[in-house]
């Protein structure tokens, strides 16, 4: 082999061992903007869930817009609900105490889909029995209808057994949404707390 022949393959080498490391540093900084591990199921720009404008137990319009800056996680349910309902709810304050002074970042609010029973007092005090900075909203039943279906929300009537009573099937999740706004995830009811709490983190973190 000569010496022009031994100088092409070094340089054919360089160019190889060149190429590879450029690979291996773009695979590096690729992390950096790899989407986040989430628990929940990722609904980043969904066309959806975008807005939500109801009255709150006071009579005061709130909207999501208000809460910017926070973690809100919106929930659809009725007070009368023997478990999933409390259950979401308890998860969500446990969240927000475990975050400790980041808790003030995350907001609670709790959309009712039995106006004709959730009244007013009866949702403020519901809410409040869990945290005191939730909040609850309430529609006429035309503005309920609405909203859940912006929402993607499935709810209704169950007979119950006497006359005149009733429950409400109702889809068992709620929607996060990350500080500028914007819906994120949506988290299935039986997840768990551990799981909300690292979705929620994440979403503080800005990611």
């Amino acid at each position: 082999m000569n010496g022009r022949e031994r100088g092409r393959r070094l340089a054919l080498r360089r160019a190889a061992w060149a190429v590879a490391a450029t690979a291996a540093l773009g695979l590096l900084g690729c992390d950096r903007f790899r989407a986040p591990a989430f628990k929940g199921i990722d609904i980043t720009g969904a066309d959806y869930a975008r807005e939500l404008a109801l009255s709150d137990p006071d009579g005061r319009r709130r909207s999501l817009a208000e809460f910017k800056g926070r973690v809100v996680v919106v929930f659809f349910g009725f007070t009368h609900c023997p478990d999933v309902c409390p259950t979401t709810m308890a998860e969500l304050a446990l969240v927000k105490q475990q975050l400790g002074a980041d808790g003030q970042r995350l907001q609670g609010v709790f959309v009712t889909v039995d106006p004709q029973r959730d009244t007013p007092e009866l949702l403020k005090a519901y809410v409040t029995n869990f945290d005191p900075g939730f909040v609850a909203l309430r529609g006429t039943p035309e503005e309920t209808l609405a909203v859940a279906k912006h929402f993607k929300v499935f709810f209704a009537k169950v007979p119950g057994k006497t006359e005149g009573s009733y429950t409400i099937d109702h889809t068992a999740g709620a929607y996060l949404f990350d500080p500028e706004g914007r819906v994120r995830l949506f988290t299935r009811h039986g997840t768990g707390a551990d799981a909300l709490l690292h979705d929620v983190r994440i979403l503080l973190d800005g990611k």
